[in-house]
């Protein structure tokens, strides 16, 4: 996939998979525009900011004119009903949701022709753990924003999600239970996840949109029972 002096924007791109996302694009010809809470080449700043949000489109529009790609990365979590307060649970929102719609809002006049936005949002958009009420929210919101600006933006932007599930953003080949869980019989790598956002934003898929796409390795198509082929629960 060729994305030669194609402007990429991808926000939380300093590390784990968004930064693996800005390599891959970047190997194939992309100029990468970043923002990120963590020191790096092109903008510091926090997403959850309204005017952080405009200066960073700002400085995109005039050192480029245009946005090829928009990548929606950055998130956290804040926990959730035994822990999570207003102010937390609103900013994380902010990351997850707010800063998605606004960006694509700042850009919507700027986007090149076949332009994509891609949306990482995640299994949890589907299942949880608790105590989690905060992430997951989020990132139903943005699987739910992704059909809405697909349609919204139809014949202008392509725009999909992806829900990762178990990424290791560090690499590691885990064994035994952890990767047997696994229908694919390994946990993830963020290149998984990397590899679809290319192709997502690429010409081969210039017939796909408002999409949400889950690379978990088939974690969520795998029903467990108690006490069914060797599973158990254990308090």
């Amino acid at each position: 996939m060729d994305f030669l002096n194609k402007i990429v924007v991808v926000t939380g791109g300093a590390n784990g998979i968004g930064k693996t996302i800005c390599n891959e694009f970047e190997k194939a010809g992309a100029k990468v525009c970043i923002i990120d809470k963590e020191k790096n080449d092109y903008f510091t700043g926090d997403i959850a900011d309204e005017n952080i949000l405009k200066k960073f489109a700002e400085k995109v529009i005039a050192d480029y004119g245009q946005v090829d790609c928009l990548i929606n990365n950055a998130m956290l979590s804040s926990g959730g009903l035994q822990n999570c307060n207003y102010d937390d649970f609103n900013y994380v929102l902010r990351v997850g949701v707010t800063a998605p719609y606004f960006l694509a809002k700042l850009f919507m006049n700027h986007f090149a022709k076949g332009a994509s936005i891609v949306n990482i949002s995640s299994s949890r958009d589907r299942m949880s753990q608790p105590n989690t009420e905060s992430y997951t929210a989020a990132k139903g919101g943005i699987t739910a924003l992704t059909h809405a600006m697909a349609v919204s933006l139809a014949g202008k932007v392509r725009v999909n999600s992806i829900s990762p599930g178990w990424i290791d953003t560090s690499f590691k080949a885990h064994e035994g239970p952890d990767a047997l869980q696994h229908c694919a019989g390994r946990v993830g790598n963020p290149l998984d996840i990397a590899n679809m956002t290319l192709y997502l934003c690429s010409n081969k898929a210039e017939f796909i949109t408002g999409e949400n796409i889950c690379i978990d390795g088939g974690m969520t198509k795998l029903m467990i029972y108690h006490n069914d082929f060797g599973w158990k629960l254990e308090n």
